[in-house]
């Protein structure tokens, strides 16, 4: 099935309720019927209702892995085009998303633009670059600070999840510290 003008539904599965909110109202500025989920749970049910024929997931989702709703997906949709979108960017994990069914990989942030550029791009061209791809140590700290947040702030909890030692996420965040001061 290609996709027309009028096939412009798309399931947003995020668990990050503002960033979910943000790509709700900039996907539907851009002529995509929305649906929203922030769970793996939440996305199956919303497929099962409403098969989109796009999709945008993040890859870690706090009841389990996107690539499972990329899955899903893929088996009750096969010409679905689906994207996962993570701070987590990796080639292992890049690679398991697009044998599980998804057309790309795009690293967080990423505009609203450059999300349809993927998702609108035909099927068997190459999808365009990133036009500001992030760079890996900022890609960390950003993964770092929203598991942070998600844990309330509390560094015990945020280094268990993250699999570092406390003192060692300490230091991190003290040196992230200085060196927004310095650029102040």
């Amino acid at each position: 099935m290609s996709q027309t003008a009028e096939q412009k539904t798309l399931l947003i599965v995020e668990d990050d309720d503002a960033l979910r909110r943000r790509l709700e109202v900039a996907m539907k500025k851009r002529g995509f019927e929305t649906c929203a989920g922030s769970s793996v749970a939440e996305a199956k049910g919303l497929i099962d209702a409403q098969t989109p024929d796009f999709a945008i997931v993040d890859l870690r989702l706090l009841d389990g892995s996107g690539l499972d709703v990329i899955a899903e997906l893929e088996k009750k949709h096969p010409d679905a085009r689906a994207i996962v979108l993570t701070g987590y960017g990796d080639i292992p994990t890049a690679v398991a998303a697009v044998r599980h069914g998804a057309v790309d990989y795009v690293a967080k942030p990423a505009t609203a633009d450059e999300i349809v550029d993927v998702l609108m791009t035909p099927p068997g061209e190459a999808t365009p670059a990133p036009k500001n791809p992030i760079e890996p140590g900022a890609a960390r700290l950003s993964h770092i600070e929203h598991v942070l947040h998600q844990e309330g702030e509390n560094i015990s909890r945020a280094a268990h999840l993250l699999n570092m030692h406390r003192r060692t996420l300490q230091r991190v965040l003290q040196r992230r510290r200085m060196v927004s001061d310095e650029a102040r």
